[in-house]
């Protein structure tokens, strides 16, 4: 419940609008690829994270594995990894482009994958190459039911 009030109150801070998915929360202003990555976009600039959810599913992030500035990381395909005490998962890129700017933070930080995916936990910021890969991707509606549809295969 605190995390969620905190979630709330962080999203308000930010102006941004929020809903929540069982414990998960979905920002409204983001697009979501079905392997759990999000991406915020600002003209030709993507900045991309995992999700609440991925992060839940995930437990407590002790590592990620960043990139290099410069690389080029195309849709679907991964760039790095994310690992906690219970698995080790790749994270893909939701858009094509070049790594402009990589979370450094990260690497004496991980658990800000954990505490903050969507702000302080983002991963990696792209220059796109092809802008109109946004329209492939899910919106917040699209991606709760998706995942509501994931839980329950499992």
């Amino acid at each position: 419940m605190a995390c969620r009030l905190w979630g709330s109150r962080a999203a308000s801070y930010l102006k941004i609008s929020a809903f929540h998915r069982g414990f998960s929360t979905v920002l409204k202003d983001l697009k979501y690829a079905d392997s759990h990555e999000w991406v915020k976009v600002d003209g030709a600039s993507a900045t991309i994270g995992i999700t609440d959810h991925a992060q839940d599913h995930l437990g407590d992030v002790v590592y990620v594995e960043l990139p290099d500035v410069g690389a080029s990381v195309t849709q679907g395909n991964g760039f790095g990894a994310v690992e906690s005490v219970k698995a080790t998962s790749d994270v893909n890129s939701p858009v094509s482009g070049k790594v402009v700017e990589v979370n450094e933070e990260l690497s004496s930080s991980p658990g800000l994958v954990n505490a903050s995916p969507y702000d302080s936990g983002w991963i990696i910021k792209v220059e796109m190459s092809n802008t109109s890969e946004v329209n492939s991707l899910m919106d917040s509606d699209q991606y709760s039911k998706f995942c509501e549809e994931e839980d329950l295969k499992h």
